[in-house]
């Protein structure tokens, strides 16, 4: 898990001999782990001499400290750099092991952005990547934390209004933040003109959002191991493991204003190694209502809007800039934070001519009425609900039969008179205790056996059926921690494997797909899960979509790229689906989900009647 703490390019007046006593500890530390100490000079890039005076602060793979150039220029045009902000970042950081850090290259691909602080030269010296800054002042956190730990109104409004404006502008250049929070908004320079503007510095997780070459939007994908950002304020996607986009930035940008209104958010104190789940479920179980309650209506709006918004949609930045423009107070000098230039100002033809639905907004360079915002689907409700949730595959006609709410001393009776009738397991599942068995007449499969074990999963029991032949086909698991295991004869399974977690095993799952194995089945026991892989599973590609609800969008992006669900499970918490890509395409490759409160008996049959079969089933999680 990558968490960011701010490098803060603030101006911090420090006692000279506790500061002086700070650097002697730094270089006495550097000199025991063998590591470079902090030069006393810098001089990069063609950039004047500066000396290295207090540190200012600290980020995830870089040092800030005060540069204060030597001999002081007298020209009035460059006096504004005497002072500056030097990030140092040692060659062997992680941030630097390809060479100088991924954040200079951002810088470079901006240019001069407003809002986001000038670097004014870049270069090595000795073992430490140096930048060159601006001087900024305190951080957000800083300010709310010296007006004891609260923010009144217009200031947090005055913030916003800026701060999606800085947004704007970032994304206006393909790039989105990563890592917004109040650490990483700087105001600028006490006594400077800008000491009223607000700054984004920090750009180590900054990412594409557009491609640098074709300029169209990057492909979504969902790597639920990969975590970039800060728990406290990272959007519920960044969480999941998904591609960053633009909706990122501004649901995590709803958490910042919200904690410097609140002082606090609902999810703050988790601890453990499970803590960025806990978070992550507690921010999809409160609804923007709930985290915005007593707070005035445009909050509640901007983060109603933000969290619902879809992977690749347009942010309406002037309507959501609107919003807050009433709670501002009197325009002019006086406000806490200055308002952005152009509010309201047409977007640049690059932004026009990368999205082509609509994007712009009218006026030319004079601010213009902002459009009404266009509600979107909620996603998040604030009330999690458990569903089942069947998927339907295209298939010629065949004989299907289902069983629901069979109770453990009635599922031989039903297996029995299905095998009698020349039908085979082919899916099964469980609500509470009780077990919902799909046969039929299209696994191919020559043989089979089950086990109805009170063990998650029988280990013993899957090895001994194992070296006769046999490969688990389908499995479920029961609130209780119970077990219904099928395995198969017919395959084309070469070797198995499987793995039993309190968590879903996606690292597993990624180093087995390395090594030649697909996911072919899944189950979960109260909150345990069990995921089955085999070599020789038909696929060329697959993909998981891990949630605290069913992944409609994910699903659907991935129908899109030609994947189809081949497994699925769920439980009280989460929601899983696998998606493959099979190396024999069939005919129609036709497929549909359905949820329902109850199993859905009065469905069926419609869809058998149009050649849709059961081909997996789950019951869980399915609305947050």
């Amino acid at each position: 898990m990558v968490t960011r703490g701010p490098p803060s390019y603030r101006a911090r007046e420090a006692p000279l001999a506790a500061a002086t006593l700070a650097e002697a500890e730094e270089k006495k530390d550097a000199a025991q782990t063998g590591v470079a100490p902090i030069p006393d000079e810098v001089q990069v890039g063609g950039s004047p001499l500066y000396v290295v005076e207090r540190k200012l602060g600290k980020g995830g793979f870089g040092q800030v400290y005060l540069g204060r150039r030597t001999p002081p220029s007298k020209d009035p045009e460059l006096t504004g750099v005497n002072q500056v902000a030097l990030k140092l970042e040692h060659r062997s950081s992680k941030g630097c092991n390809y060479g100088p850090p991924y954040e200079w290259s951002v810088y470079g691909a901006l240019g001069d952005v407003e809002g986001v602080p000038k670097v004014h030269f870049k270069g090595r010296q000795g073992d430490y990547y140096i930048m060159v800054m601006d001087m900024l002042g305190p951080s957000l956190w800083d300010l709310w934390n010296g007006q004891g730990q609260a923010m009144s109104q217009e200031m947090v409004a005055c913030i916003a209004l800026e701060a999606i404006a800085i947004l704007e502008r970032l994304h206006e250049k393909g790039y989105v933040h990563g890592d917004v929070k109040p650490e990483n908004f700087l105001m600028g320079l006490a006594g400077t003109p800008v000491e009223k503007k607000l700054f984004l510095v920090d750009l180590g997780l900054a990412t594409r959002w557009r491609g640098s070459v074709c300029g169209t939007h990057v492909e979504y994908d969902q790597r639920p191991d990969v975590f970039r950002g800060t728990v406290r304020y990272a959007s519920v996607h960044a969480h999941l493991g998904r591609t960053a986009s633009r909706r990122d930035d501004l649901e995590s940008l709803a958490y910042t204003l919200l904690f410097l209104l609140r002082g606090r958010l609902p999810w703050q104190g988790y601890q453990g190694e499970n803590k960025g789940f806990m978070v992550c479920r507690k921010k999809m179980s409160t609804s923007p209502e709930a985290l915005s309650r007593y707070a005035p209506a445009p909050f509640r709006v901007f983060t109603e809007t933000v969290i619902n918004l879809r992977f690749d949609e347009v942010p309406q930045y002037a309507a959501l800039m609107a919003l807050f423009e009433p709670l501002c107070g009197p325009s002019g000098p006086s406000r806490p934070v200055l308002p952005p230039t152009r509010v309201g100002s047409k977007r640049s033809r690059e932004e026009g001519s990368c999205d082509g639905a609509g994007g712009e907004r009218g006026g030319g360079e004079r601010a213009s009425p902002a459009p009404a915002l266009v509600p979107g689907r909620r996603v998040r409700l604030g009330m999690p609900a458990t569903q089942w949730v069947t998927v339907y595959n295209a298939h010629r006609p065949m004989k299907q039969r289902y069983h629901y709410n069979v109770a453990d001393n009635r599922v031989r009776q039903h297996i029995d008179k299905g095998v009698e009738d020349g039908l085979a397991i082919s899916t099964v599942a469980c609500c509470q205790d009780l077990w919902a068995l799909i046969m039929d007449a299209g696994g191919g499969f020559i043989a089979q056996v089950y086990e109805l074990n009170p063990v998650f999963l029988p280990k013993d029991w899957i090895m001994e059926r194992w070296e006769e032949g046999y490969y688990i086909t389908t499995m479920a698991g029961s609130v209780g921690g119970s077990s219904l295991v099928v395995m198969s004869k017919g395959t084309a399974y070469t070797q198995q494997s499987y793995k039993v977690s309190d968590s879903f095993p996606f690292k597993w799952i990624n180093k087995k797909w390395k090594e030649g194995f697909f996911v072919t089945a899944m189950a979960s026991a109260g909150s345990r899960w069990a995921v089955v892989m085999s070599r020789n599973a038909g696929f060329v590609d697959q993909v998981v979509e891990l949630d605290f609800q069913y992944s409609s969008e994910g699903i659907h992006r991935r129908w899109d790229a030609g994947y189809r669900i081949t497994a699925a499970a769920a439980t009280c918490d989460q929601a899983a689906f696998v998606l493959s890509v099979p190396k024999r395409r069939p005919v129609d490759e036709t497929q549909e989900t359905l949820r329902t409160s109850a199993f859905p008996s009065s469905h069926v049959k419609e869809k058998w009647a149009k050649n849709l079969y059961i081909s997996g089933v789950a019951y869980g999680r399915t609305v947050s």
